[in-house]
């Protein structure tokens, strides 16, 4: 039973992406929000707007035919990327004859 209603409730969101499909041409889709980062991109979903909830903010990401068969969360990382910079002071041992000016 529950199972039932977690694939009614994505259906739900599938169909509402499916409602983007009538804005006039050369407009853009208004975005759709979800937190459903497990939800897999159907063909449907082709020229909407989705914003995917990372655990801080929604992503906008716009669908292309690219991307059909992956899932949302591939295109809304959740983490930031690590930008590695000059090491501080006690990194490493040889870091201790550095003078501290």
């Amino acid at each position: 039973m529950l199972m039932y209603q977690g694939y009614q409730r994505r259906e739900r969101s599938r169909s509402s992406v499916s409602k983007n499909r009538d804005t006039p041409p050369g407009e853009k889709p208004e975005p759709i929000r979800t937190h459903l980062r497990n939800m897999i991109i159907v063909p449907e979903m082709i020229g909407s707007i989705i914003g995917v909830y990372n655990g801080n903010t929604f992503n906008q990401v716009e669908i292309k035919p690219e991307m059909i068969i992956h899932y949302l969360a591939e295109f809304s990382i959740s983490y930031k990327p690590v930008k590695h910079g000059r090491p501080g002071i006690g990194a490493t041992y040889s870091s201790r004859f550095i003078p501290l000016k």
